[in-house]
Parts: C-alpha cells; sequence; structure tokens
C-alpha cells in the first residue's frame, strides 16, 4: 500500500534500509577512491543532497574515527533555468574550512538526471577555490543526461522514462525515507 504523501501509482524502489544500504556502500567506495579520509569535505547540494552528505560524513568518520567534513553548496544563481521556475528561497552555502583549496571535493546529491544540477554546483564551486578533485555521488542515477558528466559513486541505477518522476525522501526533510517511481508508460 502507498504511503499517504506518496501518489497511488507510485512504486517504491529503495527501502529506509535499501538507502542505508547504499550510503554504507558509497561511503566505502568514498575512502577507498581517496585512501582514507584526509583532505577530503563532501558538500551536499540542496535540499535531499545536504542530508545525505552529512550521512556519509558521519559513516566515513565512524570507520575512521575522526569526523569528515560535510557542508552545502548553494546552486540557486547557477542555475540556467531560473527564467523557466520560479526562485527557491537559497540555502546558504557553507565551506568547513572556509576553503576548498587542495581538498577533495565530493558534490552529493539525491539524483542525477540531465547533468545541469551538477554543472550549476561546478560553476558555484569555482567561487570557492580550487579543490585538488572534485568527485560526484548520488543516490541514484536516473540517465537521460544532457551534458557529460557522470557520477563516480552511484547507490542505485535507475533507468527511467523521460515521463517519470522519481521522487526521493530522506529524514531530517521528509517523514520516511524511500525512493519511488511514478507516472510514465508501464
Amino acid at each position: 500500500m502507498p504511503r499517504p504523501d506518496t501518489p497511488g501509482d507510485a512504486r517504491v524502489v529503495l527501502s529506509d534500509t535499501d538507502i542505508a544500504r547504499a550510503l554504507k556502500r558509497i561511503a566505502h567506495e568514498i575512502l577507498e577512491a581517496n585512501k582514507g579520509a584526509s583532505d577530503l569535505i563532501l558538500l551536499g547540494i540542496p535540499t535531499r543532497g545536504v542530508i545525505l552528505a552529512r550521512r556519509l560524513a558521519a559513516i566515513i568518520g565512524e570507520v575512521e574515527g575522526q569526523p569528515c567534513p560535510a557542508g552545502a553548496l548553494d546552486i540557486t544563481m547557477y542555475r540556467d533555468d531560473l527564467r523557466h521556475q520560479p526562485t527557491r528561497a537559497p540555502m546558504p552555502t557553507s565551506i568547513p574550512g572556509d576553503t576548498v583549496d587542495d581538498k577533495v571535493v565530493v558534490l552529493v546529491d539525491d539524483v542525477l538526471y540531465s547533468g545541469r544540477t551538477v554543472r550549476a554546483a561546478l560553476d558555484a564551486l569555482a567561487d570557492y577555490g580550487r579543490p585538488r578533485a572534485v568527485r560526484l555521488a548520488v543516490l541514484v542515477d536516473r540517465g537521460h543526461r544532457e551534458l557529460p558528466i557522470r557520477a563516480d559513486h552511484v547507490g542505485k541505477n535507475l533507468p527511467t522514462a523521460h515521463s517519470e518522476k522519481v521522487r526521493v525522501r530522506v529524514l531530517g526533510h521528509d517523514d520516511h525515507e524511500s525512493v519511488s517511481i511514478a507516472g510514465g508508460e508501464r
């Protein structure tokens, strides 16, 4: 049975347990790719990316025995669709240590779709310094890229139709956790 706030035709593709498992795997992949947590900063793309970045940082901190810095990167003014969509209330950018210079920055978002949000994040990040490397971690990669962008760390590859909607819910912003798909051809 669908949850009260999930459309009737939506099907859950990741449960709260699946999300927790995917985040743990992504955290371990990040540590392996970086050979530990030194010089690592996780920056979430609002809104749910910030929550996911904090959770990944907590898992990394647990594994490494030391805190992993996590922050938020507001991309509102870097979006290329501002004239087509109403502006969201900006979420303040918070960069741990106030600089990304010579750090490995992992951008974190909930869904990778066209790649335009990530492009905006890369533009915004350039205003804060020059990282040694930038990587991308996403909970869901649904395909349909319009730009040559790919994620380095993916919780779930989820092929979808353009007409389908992927809805991510995470605790801290929503009342439960799940990833569901609604609409499209069946």
